[in-house]
């Protein structure tokens, strides 16, 4: 399987609602949206995307509806540290699937998937509105680092 790991597009400091709540910045959609035919250049397409329900990872995967025919599928497990039952969901169905959330967390997933340790997370640069492409199986050390595209790259292939 091929697993595209997405962090957010650029949100709003703060809001007054709180942490979940910060919405993406009219720039953070300009440049999500330039990214995302970066995406598409490069001919990566999605069975499934499934996404942190905080407000601005949720507004990330609508806008991945132009690279997948579903609608995003929303589960707390994106916006808390990787577990099990992550990797369960991930490897649920064996399809093409794009995860979106947060940082820390999304680095200490790819750090598990790849080398086996969450704790190695923090040698992974993701920037907001980045994208990292693993392939194989969703398992601790079970996948290999396909690709590592900077926002700047994908929307330079736009």
């Amino acid at each position: 399987m091929q697993l595209y790991v997405i962090r957010h597009g650029i949100a709003e400091d703060s809001n007054p609602a709180g942490e979940a709540a910060r919405e993406l910045t009219s720039e953070g959609r300009k440049k999500l949206k330039k990214s995302i035919r970066g995406l598409r250049e490069l001919g990566a397409s999605f069975d499934r995307v499934l996404t942190s329900p905080w407000t601005r990872a949720l507004a990330t995967a609508t806008m991945l509806e132009a690279l997948c025919d579903a609608p995003p599928v929303i589960t707390d497990l994106l916006a808390q540290p990787p577990r099990a039952e992550l990797l369960a969901l991930i490897a649920e169905r064996g399809q093409d699937t794009a995860v979106v959330g947060h940082e820390p967390w999304l680095s200490e997933l790819v750090a598990w998937l790849t080398v086996g340790e969450q704790r190695r997370g923090d040698a992974i640069d993701l920037r907001k509105g980045g994208v990292i492409r693993l392939d194989g199986e969703a398992i601790p050390h079970g996948m290999k680092l396909q690709a590592h595209l900077p926002p700047k790259v994908l929307r330079a292939l736009a």
